[in-house]
């Protein structure tokens, strides 16, 4: 049987506090706004690809 994944990610100090404060007032720039649409438009170009394999699962 397949052992569980543990999570071993700690964020400390200035980390955390900066992992915090965008958890709570994410922003949204250009450059994000751009990289989603470029997803989207991949995953269109594929979707019959993933289809036919989710199916084979």
């Amino acid at each position: 049987m397949a052992k569980p994944v543990e999570l071993g990610l700690v964020l400390e100090g200035e980390d955390a506090e900066r992992f915090f404060e965008y958890d709570e007032n994410p922003e949204v720039s250009d450059e994000l706004i751009a990289m989603f649409i470029e997803g989207k438009e991949i995953y269109e170009q594929n979707r019959r690809k993933l289809s036919s394999i989710s199916s084979r699962l």
